[in-house]
């Protein structure tokens, strides 16, 4: 007589998407209509496949949001239905809406995109782990390698609107803090317009040796624009010969479609089998989270509460193909993670960088330390 069928316990996972179009300098910047989404897919193949042989099967549902939406709705529509961990590529206000909702509701929410520090700081909330980098996480990253070079004169060209200037304050403090020197502040202010028009290369061939003329010596040229106003046209274009980081040139990124250490072959492999495209960072925050819930179930269950709290237990990680066990810092809900340095065809670097030590965590030297931390979770 067969064995009967073992029940299937199922992890349902929803998926709030953030549609709102986003301009781009070049056309190969411009997201994929699947950018995220495609990351989230592949790890719920990946969690499926190993679930299969423990019982568990995940499911999802994606509700695509964009501004002027009932976001709120939507996430109250996805407890309704029985969900209680939900990933977001919403930004920064948005997850302020959703977080005090999800904590109503016994929801946990996964950030994949926002990379604001209020969130993991003065706003942050037990109901949200963040997946994504914060901008100081980011900007520790890239000073530590450029300090490790020497390069520690740096001229600071920010744009003009509100989250370039959240990300130069970034920048002033990770200067600050591994003993950059910041020699000038310039800033690119947006006047609109067409970003490509049939005379804008000579028009930018003009406008960006005038715009980085007259700057004291300085090593490295560190552009804030979030936005994608001006950064990518500074590299070749600036009036003295130097290189150019942070939003062009050499960015600090947590995935690169070139990036083959650690296992990255494999997963960038079998990503454009079934995409037909290159990962890029937002897809890497997708499959990571995707990943989290995944390695939490099969440890914990499938319950969402006991998974949280396996995922939020001291000795528990992932891997994701970048070199170190990916742990979560109990004082803000922030992913502890390496940040990749690329210069948009290969990875020249990984932060940490060597000599930059910590006494816990080598990764706590990227982003907000837990005695800096003015999050107050209870």
């Amino acid at each position: 007589m067969a064995a009967p069928a073992r029940a299937e316990a199922v992890i349902h996972i929803g998926y709030l998407r953030w549609t709102e179009p986003r301009l781009a300098i070049s056309l190969l910047d411009r997201p994929a209509a699947d950018d995220g989404l495609a990351g989230a897919r592949l790890a719920l193949a990946d969690n499926n496949s190993t679930g299969s042989f423990i019982g568990q099967r995940y499911e999802w549902q994606t509700i695509p949001v964009r501004a002027g939406d009932d976001v709120v709705g939507a996430l109250n529509r996805l407890a309704d239905d029985g969900i209680g961990l939900v990933l977001t590529d919403a930004p920064a206000p948005t997850i302020l809406q959703l977080a005090p909702v999800a904590s109503q509701r016994g929801i946990t929410l996964f950030n994949i995109a926002a990379p604001d520090d209020a969130l993991r700081e003065e706003n942050c909330s037990a109901a949200v782990i963040h997946v994504a980098p914060s901008r100081s996480m980011l900007a520790d990253a890239l000073a530590q390698y450029l300090v490790w070079k020497k390069w520690s004169r740096w001229v600071l060209a920010a744009g003009s609107h509100p989250d370039d200037a959240l990300l130069a304050d970034a920048y002033r403090r990770a200067a600050q803090r591994f003993g950059a020197r910041i020699v000038k502040e310039i800033i690119y202010k947006d006047t609109g317009g067409s970003r490509q028009t049939d005379t804008g290369l000579l028009q930018t061939q003009q406008q960006m040796p005038v715009f980085t003329q007259g700057l004291p010596e300085y090593d490295v040229l560190v552009a804030a624009d979030e936005n994608e106003v001006f950064a990518g046209y500074l590299p070749y274009r600036t009036w003295d010969p130097r290189p150019v980081a942070g939003s062009a040139g050499l960015r600090p990124v947590t995935w690169d479609a070139s990036s083959e250490s650690w296992g990255g072959t494999q997963v960038q492999d079998r990503f454009r089998r079934m995409f037909h495209r290159g990962m890029t960072p937002l897809d890497m925050q997708a499959w990571t989270a995707m990943r989290l819930i995944g390695e939490a179930a099969s440890r914990g269950g499938a319950e969402p509460q006991k998974l949280i709290g396996q995922l939020r237990s001291p000795d528990f990680g992932v891997g994701a193909h970048k070199g170190q066990k990916l742990t979560l810092r109990a004082w803000n809900g922030q992913l502890r993670q390496p940040i990749l340095l690329s210069d948009g065809r290969n990875v020249v670097s990984v932060s940490p960088q060597p000599g930059f030590l910590h006494q816990v965590n080598e990764l706590d030297t990227l982003g907000v330390d837990r005695p800096e931390t003015r999050c107050k979770l209870p």
